[in-house]
């Protein structure tokens, strides 16, 4: 899917990693104001708006340069302030925030395939028996299927347990304290080994963590095409 983007599969990338960033964002935020915490909302991180989430490396230069390489889109965004005082619940409410990033890709992931669904069945396109290597009939459903899988791999790849990714704060709560610092000294460094040193060793672990949930995607899909 990704390998030799021409402009338009590009286009359409960075558009639709955009949104999910914004989705992905903006449900921290929202999570955290539900939970007592409104400093992002004061803020203006709960909105769909790019511009108030936007790192201009980490949401632009970034995932364009992966694209342009065939590789997966791949970015973040500037960070959702959360005051964990706030909480009445420190650790219960600082895991909701954390996965309602994850969570919102999943859900949109999945209002993606419902969309591909009614398009495939009101117009009679063909997506083809293999989801993976669809031909994709019009820019609106390549505009979906790309939604399907940017936010499910957005969303596996924060679940990740290492820091800065939202994993990391559901697994921080449950150490001991110098357990926790060898976590967040170490967590970045594991980060980038299993992002960038393991696959120049030809090992793609991230890849290997993605796959299934975008099989079940694809099966998904599959299921409301007809079986097709």
């Amino acid at each position: 899917m990704f390998g030799h983007a021409n402009p338009v599969d590009i286009f359409f990338q960075i558009i639709v990693l955009l949104f999910a960033i914004c989705v992905h964002e903006s449900a921290h935020a929202w999570m955290a104001n539900r939970l007592g915490d409104p400093t992002a909302k004061m803020l203006g991180r709960v909105s769909l708006n790019p511009l108030v989430h936007i790192d201009p490396f980490g949401t632009i230069i970034m995932p364009l340069i992966l694209i342009v390489l065939g590789f997966p889109p791949f970015g973040w965004a500037k960070p959702t302030p959360v005051d964990t005082r706030n909480f009445k619940n420190l650790v219960k409410d600082d895991i909701l925030t954390s996965v309602a990033g994850p969570v919102s890709n999943f859900i949109t992931a999945f209002l993606a395939v419902i969309a591909l669904a009614i398009l495939w069945h009101g117009s009679g396109m063909a997506i083809g028996s293999q989801t993976r290597s669809a031909d994709i009939a019009t820019p609106l459903a390549k505009l979906f299927y790309d939604a399907m899988y940017i936010n499910v791999i957005l969303a596996v790849f924060n679940l990740i347990p290492l820091p800065p990714l939202d994993g990391s704060h559901v697994i921080r709560h449950f150490l001991s304290y110098n357990a926790l610092r060898v976590y967040d000294r170490m967590g970045y460094a594991g980060l980038v080994v299993i992002m960038f040193i393991l696959p120049m060793l030809g090992i793609s672990i991230i890849g290997a963590i993605i796959a299934p949930f975008l099989a079940f995607y694809e099966i998904l899909l599959a299921l409301f095409l007809g079986g097709r």
